[in-house]
């Protein structure tokens, strides 16, 4: 086999590495063992399901190949491994036109591999189709009932796949004693040493003749020989060369060297019939191995082996499967004819056995051979009978066989037997539920026979248990249920008299809680932990309050409410009073002033509020053209903006008073009134020039303020009121003027005092084509806005020219005159902000 054929070959059997191994195998080791197997005879799946076996993985295999590769690139690229001849290329030709042909019409791959495997020494090695030697591997799942292949779900004979794992494959080991009926034959390789007085070496292969040549003897016949009489045989003969080999002065031995291949045909139910060469130890199992193994027809139990035209065996492999016994796996020879019958009879095991499944038998073998086979019943089995699925002349017939005939019951072709559940039902079972120690099931037997009996045995009643009425639910003849209504603690003190249990009975014993159940307590408000609490009898405010975590910062001490339920089993009428409210006032966790004994009781809600004069810092945010910038409390609840500006050190003699802006958070209200009012103008059909949907949602929105006259008249009408969050920027002087909408070049341009919109507009190359001139506006620095062309320009403003609309509807202006309704005027000055960006 050349390096160029070799590669080939590994990278077929790459396909085969689908599973991981640790491998035992060097990578030399890989290649020697191929060469060998070639040498042998062995067919390349043989091979690649061996390796497999071994351990070899698809990593290892594209290792070798890539060694492969490199030489082949080498000098040694030209370089061939060549196997043994064992035929002449004439008989070789003589096997392949007499091969089998497979269904399809191809030639037998065995035949195929066999032919190459035997050319000529010195002849290059070609791999032909490698497809066909990748190995489909058989992994059946289990599905409870039979066998299945998980490719088709069809139903799988008993041991069918026993030939076509990955990790069973009758390999023969070579490495034993040549056995002593072992025959020597063409093809095998013998080794004769002499030692002694006379010392030689001579190694020989069998001609097809069945003769060596030995110089100054001639040649010697060993075809059919064993290994002792071929030994007797050239003693005799080498006494002639060397003359002391009779006597003791030398001796002589003959060993076995390498291996012939024996030719064997496989024919009948296989998956790949055709003729095979094997190693000389190969076995039946083995041959079958190679052969893809049987046939969804073909029989495990009668292949027969032929030798010289007579049977020499018939083997069953269920001996091998269920009693490990190989007695009929017998070694091969030369010439061998091995024969897969069609099965006689399939029959299924189904239902309550350990190993449901098709099983094949043989004639003879009854309903309890079948039992053996699928591994008994199981212990939920039914095994006083069984009943057997048969089709007589086309229609399916039930018979039912008693256990007395199972041993005498034949089965046919196509029998379904199906063993039998248990009944789930219990003749002496009966249970107790509820307040006793142990519930569950017990049994009715000499020591539990009455109701009596049955609590002793569950250990007890429980403390809680409400023993004036338990419930004893009975099954009667008819199956109905009828529940007893007893008083336990009379039958326990033998007050009453006791009660005979029945099968299926079950004793139900309430708890008090059952019976009055008690609702939790529930905290809320200024507690850590807030939620429902377990009651319990003499529980106290101050008991949940230390559940609760304890009480958070800025809890009130001076209020805590209690509500109570409204329960009056006995009114008749429709009360007015939803509930009973208590007021507590407490200390560390103490009540001291209210009821000092207060006790809760289930259902109770309790209420501990925040303190009125509790409340966090207020920050706000003061930065430019002030001093002392950065964050300050508010040291009041109406602190202005001249008041903060005082704080900050005043303002610079850069600062540019009338640009100072006040930016504020939006409240929880502010900010779900806005989401309304954007969600009705994006469902308007009018269209605004400015889309509703490109309106910036931010949680901040800007205050227009009069930072100058608020310092000029402080506490006056421009002196706002500042809020928590609010950052107030006094900037610097700004000498331009931004001018953006539908003008011809939005831009900026410098602040000339005394000019109108007007003369800005044109700084931009005027008007579009579609502006709305009558609605251009202002907005300054502070956050006021203006409209109309005598609006005041301010250094620092922003002109904008808005676009004339397209079609009716409600314009954003009008939009937000409806928010006005839901909204403070921050949230319209902030929907004002976010529109003109």
């Amino acid at each position: 086999m050349n390096t160029r054929s070799f590669r080939a070959f590994v990278v077929s059997l790459a396909f085969l590495m689908a599973v991981p191994f640790v491998s035992a195998m060097t990578d030399d080791q890989v290649v020697d063992y191929v060469k060998a197997g070639m040498a042998q005879g062995k067919s390349q799946q043989a091979i690649g399901r061996e390796l497999l076996a071994k351990g070899v993985t698809e990593a290892q295999i594209r290792r070798v190949q890539a060694a492969q590769s490199g030489k082949s690139s080498s000098n040694e690229s030209r370089q061939d491994y060549s196997v043994r001849r064992n035929r002449s290329e004439k008989n070789d030709r003589q096997n392949i036109s007499n091969a089998s042909q497979n269904k399809d019409g191809r030639g037998s791959n065995a035949v195929r591999n066999s032919s190459m495997n035997n050319v000529a020494e010195g002849d290059q090695y070609f791999t032909t189709d490698f497809e066909e030697i990748i190995i489909d591997e058989q992994d059946f799942k289990f599905d409870g009932q039979t066998r299945r292949d998980p490719n088709t779900n069809e139903k799988v004979v008993f041991g069918q796949n026993i030939f076509q794992s990955r990790n069973l494959t009758f390999e023969p080991n070579e490495n034993l004693a040549t056995p002593d009926d072992y025959k020597l034959g063409p093809g095998d390789e013998v080794v004769i040493n002499i030692w002694g007085n006379n010392e030689d070496h001579i190694r020989q292969t069998i001609s097809p003749e069945g003769s060596i040549f030995v110089s100054q003897i001639g040649p010697i016949y060993l075809n059919g020989l064993s290994i002792n009489k071929a030994n007797q045989i050239v003693k005799e003969l080498f006494a002639s060369k060397y003359a002391d080999v009779a006597g003791d002065g030398s001796d002589i031995s003959l060993t076995l060297g390498n291996l012939r291949t024996i030719q064997v045909d496989i024919m009948g139910e296989v998956v790949t019939p055709g003729t095979y060469r094997v190693s000389p130890f190969s076995t039946l199992f083995h041959a079958l191995y190679n052969a893809g193994g049987t046939t969804e027809s073909g029989s495990l139990r009668s292949i027969e082996v032929m030798r010289n035209g007579r049977k020499v065996a018939t083997s069953d492999i269920y001996d091998y499967l269920f009693n490990g016994k190989r007695s009929n796996d017998i070694r091969l020879q030369e010439g061998d004819v091995i024969v897969v019958p069609a099965y006689d009879r399939l029959v299924e095991a189904g239902g309550e056995v350990k190993r449901p499944g098709i099983y094949e038998l043989k004639r003879g073998e009854t309903l309890k051979d079948l039992l053996k086979y699928s591994g008994g019943m199981k212990a939920t089995a039914y095994s006083d009978r069984i009943t057997v699925d048969r089709v007589t002349n086309g229609s399916k017939t039930v018979a039912v066989v008693e256990s007395a005939d199972f041993a005498n019951t034949r089965l046919d072709d196509g029998d379904v037997v199906n063993v039998g559940g248990a009944i789930n039902q219990y003749d002496n079972r009966v249970e107790v539920r509820g307040a006793v120690f142990r519930p569950g099931y017990y049994a009715i037997n000499d020591e539990v026979k009455t109701l009596r009996d049955l609590i002793k045995i569950a250990n007890g009643l429980k403390e809680d248990a409400f023993l004036n009425r338990a419930q004893l639910f009975r099954e009667m003849e008819n199956k109905d249920i009828r529940v007893l209504p007893i008083n336990l603690e009379k039958v326990v003190n033998g007050t009453a008299p006791d009660i005979k249990l029945r099968k299926n009975d079950i004793l139900v014993v309430a708890s008090r809680e059952d019976i009055d159940p008690l609702g939790n307590i529930i905290i809320n408000g200024e507690i850590k932990f807030p939620g429902a609490y377990e009651f319990a009898h003499n529980l106290t405010i101050e008991d949940v309050i230390m559940q609760a975590g304890g009480l958070n910062e800025g809890a009130s001490y001076a209020t805590v409410d209690i509500s109570r339920r409204i329960d009056d089993p006995n009114a008749t009428l429709i009360g007015n009073e939803l509930s009973q409210n208590f007021k507590l006032t407490i200390k560390d966790g103490l009540v001291v002033d209210g009821d000092t004994g207060f006790v809760l009781q289930p259902n109770d809600i309790i209420d501990v509020r925040r303190s009125p004069n509790y409340t966090p810092q207020r920050r706000v945010v003061i930065e430019g053209e002030v001093p002392f910038e950065g964050a300050y409390s508010l040291t009041k609840r109406n602190e202005r903006l001249s008041d903060l500006v005082k704080r900050a050190g005043g303002v610079s003699e850069f600062a540019y008073l009338r640009g100072a802006n006040l930016t504020r958070k939006m409240s929880e209200a502010e900010i779900a009134a806005r989401d309304e009012v954007l969600r009705l103008a994006a469902s308007s059909s009018g269209n605004d020039s400015i889309a509703a949907n490109k309106v910036l949602l931010a949680d901040t929105y800007s205050v227009g303020i009069e930072l100058d006259k608020a310092l000029a008249n402080p506490g006056g009408p421009e002196d706002i009121v500042i809020k928590d969050g609010d950052v107030i920027v006094v900037p610097e002087m700004v000498n331009t003027v931004k001018i953006s909408g539908d003008v011809l070049y939005p831009n900026s341009v410098v602040y000339t005092p005394g000019k109108k919109l007007k003369y800005y507009v044109e700084q931009a190359g005027g008007f579009g084509n579609t502006a709305n001139k009558g609605r251009a506006f202002v907005v300054y620095m502070n956050g006021r806005v203006a409209q109309g062309k005598n609006a005041a320009i301010e250094p620092g403003c922003h002109i904008i020219v808005p676009s004339k609309q397209k079609g009716k509807g409600l314009s954003v202006a009008e939009w937000l005159a409806i928010g006005t309704t839901a909204a403070s005027l921050g949230t319209m000055g902030a929907t004002i902000s976010t529109l003109i960006k």
